[in-house]
């Protein structure tokens, strides 16, 4: 059964939380004892009603204060798919919860409350699914109860959304109104909005098409651990355990190792399950080739024809998420891309980008938490990646501080310093 993942986002109490439980509560995907619970809870805070966003504001600082801090997933599925949903908090200062939580999603939720319309926070978290190049966008125009579901506010607010997102790179962008508190067009469409023909948003998320998402042209496959057994029954035995990147590779498919640059065929390919013919992203398997090479940790297996890009100077954007150290020019961190670890050295700050504005702000002399900027970084060996937006696997990497090994950053390759 196929998976989607999505991430939600929203400025502060436009009804994330409460959206999620909506669907988790109408899919059936909640258990006796957590419902009681969440009852019991609401019962306490003195509300009238069950407050679903209890289910997912675990944390006791959220649910005092009614807001999501750190990311939140949950899991459901219906007959047609599955899904992982990451809660991500609305607030500026967890603008690294959201990147986290986002940066590995099929699709992207953005809810606004249809009373205030398009706020800055809502224009931010459009920019950044944009910036994690998200491929699908949805648009839920919440608390359309309270605007006695008015097709002209809901038209309103979708066309302001509309002429912003217009200056993003955004694929798909998909608007639904919705109500999270009473169910509207959650689950089943609403009799409430009958001026309203598109799908509901779970019908939208078991339909959407994410096959074509992924980068199925450029075979990677970078190498995470030689695999070579020590027994009698496995002593010839050597393969290359990881996860495919990209591409779609095959037995009998002739690849070239980077950084050796020496070619082999595939052999087999093995996976938990057993052998398979092909293999493609996001499978975990274990290749085998034809020819003894010497591959450890960090190489790349790759097509001859189709091979990424070699460089150790690379043009990235970076969202800075440590509160001890900041990201200036000269400064050294280890750089994680892929499999491969290698020291690396800040060699330029080009801008800061003021995610609400998107101003560009060329005389920043630093990165700070919850920040985010386009860096030139130089780093100690090659680096074998594709741009951002064209693999996300391949094209991200995360930067750890030396000293404390705690990652302290996150960025997508833009392509190489010219």
């Amino acid at each position: 059964m196929e998976m989607l993942r999505f991430a939600t986002a929203g400025s502060v109490d436009d009804g994330k939380s409460t959206l999620i439980g909506r669907l988790l509560y109408d899919t059936k995907t909640i258990f006796e004892d957590q419902m009681e619970a969440v009852e019991k809870a609401s019962v306490q805070m003195g509300t009238e009603y069950t407050n679903l966003a209890l289910l997912t504001d675990g944390l006791r600082a959220e649910r005092e204060q009614g807001i999501t801090i750190d990311v939140a997933y949950r899991y459901f599925a219906t007959p047609r798919r599955k899904f992982i949903i990451a809660d991500t908090p609305g607030h500026i200062q967890y603008t690294r919860n959201m990147v986290t939580g986002a940066s590995t999603a099929d699709l992207a939720i953005v809810l606004i409350d249809a009373r205030k319309g398009v706020l800055e926070q809502s224009k931010r978290h459009a920019f950044l699914a944009s910036l994690l190049r998200i491929p699908h966008l949805v648009l839920a125009v919440n608390k359309m109860d309270l605007v006695d579901y008015d097709q002209q506010r809901f038209e309103e607010v979708r066309n302001e959304f509309r002429d912003f997102a217009a200056k993003l790179n955004i694929a798909d962008l998909t608007f639904i109104p919705v109500s999270a508190l009473h169910g509207d067009n959650i689950v089943d469409r609403s009799a409430n909005m009958e001026w309203y023909q598109g799908p509901s948003l779970l019908h939208h998320l078991e339909e959407v098409h994410i096959a074509s998402d992924r980068n199925l042209i450029d075979a990677r496959f970078p190498v995470q651990y030689v695999i070579r057994p020590q027994s009698d029954q496995y002593h010839d035995y050597r393969g290359y355990a990881g996860t495919v990147a990209g591409g779609v590779l095959r037995t009998g498919d002739e690849v070239t190792v980077l950084a050796s640059g020496f070619s082999s065929t595939i052999k087999s390919i093995d996976t938990f399950d057993g052998p398979v013919t092909e293999a493609f992203s996001p499978m975990a398997v274990t290749i085998r080739l034809n020819d003894e090479i010497d591959i450890s940790r960090g190489d790349m297996i790759v097509r001859p024809n189709n091979q990424p890009n070699v460089a150790q100077d690379i043009d990235a954007m970076v969202c800075w998420m440590s509160e001890r150290v900041s990201l200036r020019p000269n400064s050294k961190f280890v750089i994680k891309h892929t499999t491969r670890s290698t020291k690396a050295v800040v060699k330029d700050l080009t801008y800061l980008l003021d995610i609400n504005t998107l101003h560009r702000d060329d005389s920043a002399s630093e990165l700070a938490l919850n920040e985010i900027g386009r860096v030139q970084i130089r780093s100690q060996v090659p680096l074998f990646f594709d741009e951002f937006r064209r693999n996300r696997q391949t094209g991200s990497f995360v930067v750890i501080d030396e000293a404390s090994n705690v990652t302290v950053g996150a960025g997508m390759i833009l392509g190489t310093v010219s």
